[in-house]
């Protein structure tokens, strides 16, 4: 029974370090050495290799290494092999601790004060306390619902959206495409948590940006193929959005002279919002694996039909 790793190497090192300390007899390899293939049974990756089907016949169980699944062509795991995201808690504390920043950088006009820095402009900017600005989250799986928790902190008026319907308190709660226009016209931070699905890539868009309160700043920390580049573009230009913090892009990292790499009004980051820690990413996966083995439900289990 081998557990195969297919992601960052260095990060790899240590996974295979702490497999030998609490799981000794498990084998556990690193690609490309995979051994004989017929005895992974285990395959944690970002992205899968090709023939996944053909090249480990055997395969009873697929992780990944992030939270999301997007970067996985679906159609091409067996029927029969459940798909399992990452839930270890080092990817949830990540992902708050840049989104709080984010927001907070929003909120303060951090962005702004960047792009006069570079221009060596000194000069200060109308204040708006914490309790005038409204903070909409979009995407209230697991992470969503742990950044509006640690946001509450702040005293910022809080909204959430979904496309079923939750309750959290504390929040203004949305649901369903026919309550996003009064989400987002109450949404003067628009935080996009999404999973990225056929419904969602490109909802960051022209017609959503219409929606939003004028001068609303945006936060991305979902996916590239949510946000239609020009638009964000237009709507910056224009002061229909005044500021957007980046994590993702499509493709990443995004080609020389590409726009978002000067633009006043945005600051870029390379997709480092929320990283997988090792230690307890090890602890997930074995405990997983002794879960179906068992037969037991599978936390984080994706519902192929849906996407996520």
């Amino acid at each position: 029974m081998t557990v195969l790793y297919k992601a960052n190497l260095v990060r790899g090192a240590e996974w295979a370090r702490f497999f030998a300390e609490r799981a000794p007899d498990v084998p556990f390899r690193l690609w490309p050495d995979i051994g004989d293939p017929k005895a992974v049974r285990y395959l944690v990756a970002w992205q899968p290799p090709d023939n996944i089907a053909a090249t480990f016949p055997n395969l009873e169980l697929v992780f990944s290494v992030g939270a999301g699944v997007d970067q996985f062509d679906i159609t091409k795991l067996p029927p029969h092999v459940p798909l399992v995201r990452m839930m270890e808690p080092g990817i949830t504390d990540r992902m708050v601790e840049y989104a709080c920043m984010s927001v907070l950088a929003l909120h303060r006009d951090l962005v702004q004060f960047i792009s006069q820095q570079r221009e060596q402009v000194w000069r200060e900017l109308p204040a708006t306390y914490a309790g005038e600005r409204r903070v909409g989250v979009m995407g209230l799986g697991l992470l969503g619902q742990a950044v509006l928790e640690r946001l509450k902190s702040f005293g910022f008026s809080l909204l959430g959206w979904n496309r079923s319907p939750r309750e959290i308190d504390g929040v203004t709660c949305y649901a369903g495409a026919e309550a996003l226009p009064d989400f987002l016209g109450q949404s003067d931070i628009l935080v996009c948590l999404l999973p990225l699905t056929s419904e969602t890539r490109g909802i960051l868009n022209a017609n959503l940006f219409a929606h939003l309160p004028r001068g609303a700043r945006l936060l991305n920390v979902g996916r590239g193929g949510h946000l239609v580049e020009a638009d964000l573009i237009v709507a910056l230009d224009s002061g229909m959005l005044s500021a957007a913090v980046l994590d993702v892009a499509e493709p990443e990292p995004l080609p020389a002279g590409h726009p978002f790499w000067s633009h006043p009004r945005i600051l870029l980051t390379p997709h480092i919002a929320s990283t997988t820690k090792p230690e307890t990413a090890v602890d997930y996966v074995l405990d997983t694996i002794a879960r179906h083995r068992r037969g037991e439900a599978l936390p984080g289990r994706i519902d192929r039909d849906r996407g996520y």
